[in-house]
């Protein structure tokens, strides 16, 4: 073997072990210039995660619609087949049963729509009260939760123990009983005090009669709430810059008091009282508060306040125990601590569990229907039964508490937005 040839044997090696170390072969490859123009190629459509997600949305979508579709034009189909009639032209036609409680004009010669909109105003009516009086009961036992009394903590607990596991139902079914069972007739009905009977057909008490003056003071305490507001704002600003307190509470109190008390003395102090009187087998005049009503927002209300009271308890102990320590030792009293740092701080933890117990208490009111409220659901059901058409009835209920949800959700996440604290 000639050494040129070993040479190039040796070579040849050294070639092959360089080129298996650094994975690519050692020879000249043409060099690209950045401004070559060159791009990566683009990935397949299959492969691009962005056009894939389309393509599954747009599928779904579709088939969602395809379901859909099929649901309506089997349900056209049964409906035409058994010769029952469809869409909303009953709305329009006389409804033919009466309502016992109605907050407007209604009889028995009046159209369905008009029913619905009297049951409709009775479940606001008593979700709105029911609302405002779960919210005090609940803050009130929540805050007994946490007292230092052995008693009154005691007797909280025991509350929220027992109602909050006692059904709902059941608690309706309990006060409406109470009501029927325990009062006697409206021949014998209670009468604590002058124009005011109790018997097993409710609490019925006198009320002045129509007057101009009477609206007039509606509108004025109306008028002394919006001040009372506005100054609450100017006092906030002012306390802020020169660290003065206004007493928005004893202000607003004097003008809600004072200015509807002038405008009944400027109309003549009118004193006509219109007072119930017994007639037959009922009593006739003033305000008839009617045991379904009573029992519905009694069992709504201690039921749904003891959620609150734990929600309370929770949003108060959610506070850092230096926050407290820190306002008794700058010389606050006990209510300005809960007023001036727990609550402020406590909110933020309270609005959104109780946004739900809210929302829980306007869907529970249908169950007014066991003791025979007239709410919504119940006038609803009246309306199918003697119309036959239930997807047009069960979509107005679905429809009507949807609403009242969305816009229950829509004013606690305002005030929540309003009451979040801003971190620096």
């Amino acid at each position: 073997m000639t050494p040129s040839l070993i040479l190039r044997c040796i070579v040849s090696f050294l070639v092959s072990v360089c080129s298996y170390h650094t994975g690519s072969p050692l020879q000249s490859e043409p060099s690209i210039t950045p401004d070559a123009g060159l791009q990566p190629s683009a990935a397949p459509f299959w492969r691009d995660p962005a056009k894939r997600a389309i393509v599954f949305q747009v599928a779904a979508l579709l088939l969602v619609a395809s379901v859909c579709y099929y649901l309506f034009t089997n349900t056209q189909a049964n409906l035409e087949r058994q010769s029952i009639a469809t869409g909303f032209g009953f709305l329009e036609t006389e409804a033919g049963f009466e309502i016992g409680e109605a907050m407007v004009d209604y009889s028995a010669a009046d159209s369905y729509a008009d029913a619905l909109l009297v049951g409709a105003l009775n479940t606001i009516k008593v979700s709105f009260i029911g609302v405002i009086l779960t919210v005090i009961l609940g803050t009130f036992i929540g805050i007994a939760r946490l007292s230092s009394n052995w008693l009154v903590a005691r007797l909280a607990a025991g509350y929220i123990e027992v109602m909050q596991n006692i059904p709902v139902l059941l608690q309706l079914f309990f006060w409406y009983a109470i009501f029927y069972e325990t009062f006697p007739s409206p021949r014998q009905a209670l009468n604590p005090f002058n124009g005011v009977f109790l018997c097993n057909r409710g609490l019925i008490f006198a009320v002045p009669e129509a007057h101009a003056a009477h609206t007039a003071m509606g509108w004025v305490l109306l008028i002394a709430l919006v001040a009372g507001w506005g100054l609450n704002r100017w006092g906030r600003r002012r306390q802020a810059l020169t660290g003065q307190i206004f007493p928005i509470i004893r202000v607003t109190l004097a003008l809600c008091l004072g200015l509807p008390l002038l405008t009944w003395l400027f109309y003549g102090a009118p004193t006509a009282m219109n007072v119930p009187e017994l007639q037959s087998f009922n009593f006739k005049g003033g305000i008839t508060i009617s045991p379904e009503f009573s029992a519905l927002l009694l069992g709504l209300v201690f039921y749904t306040a003891a959620f609150v009271a734990e929600i309370v308890r929770a949003g108060i102990q959610s506070v850092s125990r230096g926050q407290i320590e820190a306002a008794m030792s700058v010389g606050l009293r006990p209510g300005q601590v809960l007023h001036l740092v727990i609550f402020p701080q406590a909110l933020r933890v309270i609005i959104p569990p109780l946004t739900s117990q809210l929302l829980n208490l306007t869907k529970n009111s249908s169950l007014a229907i066991a003791i025979g409220y007239a709410d919504f659901v119940a006038v609803t059901n009246t309306t199918i039964n003697q119309t036959g058409q239930a997807i047009e009835g069960v979509a107005l209920i679905m429809l009507v508490y949807l609403s009242f949800s969305l816009s229950t959700s829509l004013f606690m996440n305002i005030y929540n937005k309003k009451m979040v604290l801003v971190e620096r």
